[in-house]
């Protein structure tokens, strides 16, 4: 069943991509004496055709109930529309499929010393015969282990001090929506895109499916950071991450402010965070953003502002004055 339905939403994608690519991008790219990037420019409209369906359906979904059922109500959502420019970059997919294809030669290398001299590398297929070689118990594994690295990489995030300034630009929304998710600085985005190919391409997972992990991690976000008041209830709150739940990551003050405290660094499930202790079930609706924008510190308005400011900050934490001071406990 599984292994079905993800056919026929490929073959739709890939009808579209054929269209779009005959009809319009391959004349394009033969007027501009373009057609050295044909191969990866078709490889990468599928990607972008994904980004364009996903931001069409969690505009039509997420919009709607944001207005019904909201958490806060603004008297104007002017600071939201920068987080729109962010989300059509991230979820076109541009930066994890460069990183995916551009690793994959690399690792095709490694795969191929690893087999001349007899060592078994990860196969998730041949892990269980018979139960791991059925798609859906693969995929679930492939959904996992990436959830978990995601995890792990959310905490570093909030844990090294260089590192939090750049995901600072995230937490710094005080207008939480459905597009607050890709809001990340474009650095922050490479380390992120970098690092997930790298798992995806070591636990063997197929360019085809990274696509739809990808997919679904993306729109399960978008739910999460939408201005939606929305509880899953005692037993759904611990299987999967709800706006309540990741909102009290993003709450001013309590949820990941300082290097050495945080919760509910949970992606897609909250499994991690109860795991290693760092999970809150707290239900209040916070106010969101970072302390000290109440006492005047800025972290830009603007795309580019935002983006400056964080090597600011960055600047400022390496700088040997404040080491000598000792104004910073935390690692960085």
């Amino acid at each position: 069943m599984f292994h079905l339905i993800f056919s026929s939403l490929d073959s739709f994608v890939s009808a579209v991509q054929t269209l779009l690519y005959v009809d319009v991008v391959q004349p394009l790219l033969f007027r501009f004496d373009l057609m050295d990037y044909d191969e990866d420019t078709y490889d990468s409209l599928y990607w972008v055709i994904v980004g364009v369906f996903e931001v069409l359906a969690m505009y039509a979904i997420l919009r709607p109930l944001e207005a019904l059922r909201p958490a806060e109500q603004w008297e104007n959502r002017k600071a939201v529309r920068v987080d729109v420019i962010y989300t059509w970059i991230a979820k076109l997919g541009i930066l994890n499929l460069f990183f995916f294809f551009a690793l994959q030669p690399f690792f095709d290398n490694v795969q191929a010393w690893l087999r001349l001299h007899n060592i078994s590398n990860i196969d998730f297929d041949n892990l269980w015969p018979g139960v791991t070689t059925q798609p859906l118990v693969t995929f679930v594994m492939y959904l996992l282990v990436l959830d978990f690295a995601g995890y792990l990489y959310h905490r570093w995030e909030h844990r090294i001090g260089v590192w939090w300034e750049l995901h600072a630009v995230h937490h710094s929304q005080q207008q939480m929506s459905l597009w607050s998710d890709d809001r990340n600085h474009l650095l922050d985005d490479l380390l992120q895109a970098s690092f997930f190919a790298v798992i995806a391409l070591v636990i063997g997972v197929p360019p085809s499916q990274f696509v739809v992990l990808v997919a679904i991690t993306n729109l399960a976000q978008s739910v999460q950071h939408a201005n939606i008041r929305l509880y899953f209830g005692w037993l759904g709150e611990r299987l999967i991450v709800s706006p309540t739940f990741h909102r009290r990551h993003h709450a001013m003050g309590y949820g990941h402010e300082g290097l050495n405290y945080g919760c509910n660094f949970g992606v897609l499930f909250p499994w991690w965070d109860m795991l290693f202790r760092s999970v809150s079930w707290n239900q209040e609706m916070e106010p969101t953003g970072i302390q000290d924008q109440l006492e005047g510190r800025r972290y830009g308005d603007g795309f580019w502002a935002q983006h400056w400011l964080a090597f600011v900050r960055i600047a400022d934490r390496l700088s040997p004055k404040r080491r000598t001071e000792g104004s910073d406990t935390a690692p960085v």
